[in-house]
């Protein structure tokens, strides 16, 4: 007989609040569905009631570990409508800041997936190499969450100390490579828990729209940066790292190699790092009547944002966005079918969820 036990809305491993109602037999899952919707704040609503400095201070807000993005997706958005180019040094700039947020964001997820398996050690050594990174955007921005980096036509603050950054980046390699990787691909229990565990096909990967490291995981090599590329990424080389695995231990394999990419990446930004003004010069700010679409590549996927603006008008008429844990979510149904009930909390957990960003 089979019998239905809900995980959340108060959840044991994530603060955010969602809810997974799983029907099983015995200790096996048939089905799962998934709520969302308690956490609802009405940020693209009070987007329409702020100007175009205010707006871009509010959507920052949507997410605290991904802050950054939205900004620059937004502000990428506002300067197609003005049709303004940030200089090259500012647009180097967003990289460094974007790789930053994806190191910080991978790490972390790292750690959480450990505590989630069991590994209370790994869970401590993950947060100590995030401490490190957010230590770097403190001292770029001077807040390690929040960092206001982004503005229409550049930003807002300039890269006084690109050493300090390739120190970071040394020692987090040096932990990752020795410690994290290995430790998450050859122990015995960590394989246990994460080898076939979880499987997404790629043809479901496919059907359920899913974006970033879960659809990479599962063979996709979908990845903004390459195939819609903004900001400096064109002139820069780097790797999508693809996993056809499509289970936990790929989706964390995808994850862990991107965090080495993403080192790759900085390297070669604060190498090339050019001179040069931080924002374009603009007169006066006059949005015409239209809408437009920027996509970018936060480190849970593709973000969306479409802004439409009337003429003569200070406020947005519309800020929509579409994250990544919202195209996401879907395939967690298929993950957890035919797993153990026990395996439900690190396989809805392996997709990296942000109900904050989704619950907007």
């Amino acid at each position: 007989m089979s019998y239905k036990i809900p995980i959340g809305p108060y959840h044991p491993a994530l603060e955010e609040p969602y809810k997974l109602d799983l029907i099983c037999e015995d200790e096996i899952i048939l089905d799962a569905k998934l709520h969302i919707g308690f956490n609802f704040r009405g940020i693209e609503h009070l987007a329409e009631t702020r100007n175009y400095v205010q707006v871009i201070a509010l959507m920052e807000r949507v997410c605290g570990i991904c802050s950054n993005i939205h900004t620059l997706t937004l502000c990428q958005s506002m300067e197609k409508l003005l049709e303004v180019t940030p200089p090259p040094r500012a647009l180097y700039i967003r990289v460094i800041m974007a790789e930053l947020e994806r190191l910080h964001s991978h790490v972390l997820w790292a750690g959480v997936a450990g505590k989630l398996m069991g590994f209370k050690t790994m869970f401590m050594t993950c947060f100590a190499l995030r401490e490190k990174v957010m230590d770097i955007l403190q001292a770029i921005s001077g807040n390690r969450v929040n960092y206001a980096m982004n503005r229409i036509g550049g930003v807002n603050r300039d890269i006084a100390d690109p050493a300090a950054i390739l120190t970071m980046l040394n020692n987090l390699e040096r932990e990752i490579t020795r410690k994290v990787i290995p430790v998450f691909t050859t122990s015995s229990t960590a394989l246990s828990r994460c080898a076939g565990i979880g499987v997404l096909t790629k043809e479901k990967a496919i059907s359920c729209g899913t974006v970033g490291p879960t659809a990479r995981a599962s063979g996709l090599p979908e990845d903004i940066r390459r195939a819609a590329p903004y900001a400096a990424y064109e002139e820069l080389d780097f790797n999508v790292p693809v996993e056809t695995g499509g289970d936990v231990r790929a989706r964390l394999l995808v994850r862990a190699l991107e965090i080495l990419e993403s080192c790759k990446i900085l390297r070669q930004a604060l190498a090339k790092l050019p001179p040069g003004e931080l924002c374009a010069e603009i007169e006066d700010i006059v949005f015409p009547t239209d809408t437009a679409i920027s996509r970018v590549e936060a480190p849970r996927g593709e973000v969306i944002y479409s802004v439409s603006w009337e003429e003569d008008s200070d406020n947005p008429s519309r800020v929509h966005v579409r994250t990544p844990t919202y195209a996401n979510m879907p395939s967690v149904r298929w993950m957890v079918l035919g797993a153990r009930l026990s395996d439900a909390p690190l396989i809805q957990a392996s997709i990296d969820p942000c109900y904050s960003c989704t619950d907007r």
